[in-house]
């Protein structure tokens, strides 16, 4: 079993009491043999699925699929009629988290800070033309971030929208050296929210219009070390507590890098989960992540398909189990377990 990461966006602990209707339409589109009925099956899932709090993940994850698979599908069909640039960005580690925020907010300072990527830097705004990748490491877990060109009430370049709905997670950057800040950042809210894409501290558990996406997003105050950043940080805060967690950082400083690797990583809602063979040493190269609250059989379907099937139980070492404790298929794990599948 060789290590993987899987996307938050591709599986979520299922909650109990799902009615059959949903789990027959989920197994059709298990089956689905074209991205079209995919579409299809995604959309009577997220019709019959009971919408209160218990259920606000899965809500969050049909609707990112459902966009995923429209943008697939609509990218698929403009590629057929003209060549152009792609800006799909094919998704590495734990999970994607977009960087959006107004010009000059220094998100790509922001990028260079928490990954290798080397984007262009500068101090006049507009750096940014395409999407801009690097890996964020967070101890043994990989986090893919993207760089977005910035957003004004009057820009917004027309693939960004279909990125930042496509994504995990984002980070909301923005100019602690700006009198403008809160204008700018809400500028930015009000022209994603135009196109249907609601960046939120907290995901809504009562949102039945599928056209309409959260994203769930911190909001990271840049420049910190900024003549005034303090005061407005306190207008920030002020302006846009408890919509948003706020989190003063530097990126050329380096105040605060370690705690916005820290939140970056839990805006995922993951646990990592190291694999063992039996007899063998624990793999702790890289670890798999699973959706907080996922089960033994949510692990052993993001190794293989055909070992979700195949599993009878497995040996779990860590939190609430003795060392080596035979569990069931839909024993939940934890942030940190080991697991040995047996089939």
């Amino acid at each position: 079993m060789g290590p993987h990461r899987s996307r938050p966006g591709d599986r979520v602990a299922m909650p109990a009491n799902l009615p059959p209707q949903y789990s027959k339409a989920e197994e059709e589109y298990r089956h689905a043999a074209s991205p079209a009925e995919r579409l299809e099956k995604l959309r009577e899932m997220f019709r019959l699925l009971p919408k209160h709090k218990g259920t606000e993940k899965l809500q969050s994850d049909l609707k990112q699929r459902i966009s995923r698979l429209k943008e697939e599908i609509e990218g698929a069909k403009a590629g057929r009629k003209k060549g152009g640039m792609s800006h799909r960005v094919p998704r590495e580690g734990a999970g994607q988290v977009v960087l959006v925020g107004p010009p000059n907010a220094g998100k790509s300072a922001v990028l260079a800070a928490l990954t290798k990527a080397h984007p262009q830097v500068a101090p006049y705004p507009f750096t940014t033309r395409a999407p801009a990748p690097g890996i964020m490491a967070f101890e043994d877990v990989r986090v893919q971030l993207v760089d977005l060109p910035p957003i004004t009430s009057d820009y917004l370049e027309s693939w960004v929208p279909s990125l930042v709905r496509s994504a995990d997670a984002a980070l909301l950057v923005t100019d602690l050296s700006s009198d403008d800040i809160a204008d700018a950042v809400e500028s930015v809210l009000a022209r994603l929210a135009a196109v249907h894409t609601e960046l939120v501290g907290t995901l809504p558990f009562d949102a039945e219009d599928e056209a309409v996406l959260h994203v769930k997003t911190l909001m990271v105050a840049n420049k910190l070390d900024a003549e005034g950043a303090r005061d407005r940080l306190d207008v920030l805060r002020e302006w846009f507590s408890p919509r948003f967690e706020v989190l003063p950082i530097s990126a050329e400083g380096g105040q605060g890098l370690d705690a916005l690797r820290r939140v970056t990583y839990d805006l995922l809602g993951v646990i990592r989960v190291y694999t063992k063979l039996p007899g063998k040493p624990v793999d702790r190269a890289r670890p798999f992540t699973i959706p907080i609250g996922g089960t033994v059989l949510d692990l052993a379907g993001e190794i293989h398909r055909d070992l979700e099937q195949m599993l009878k139980y497995a040996r779990v070492w860590g939190s609430g189990v003795f060392d080596g404790q035979t569990v069931k298929r839909d024993h939940e794990l934890h942030d940190g377990d080991i697991v040995e599948l047996h089939v």
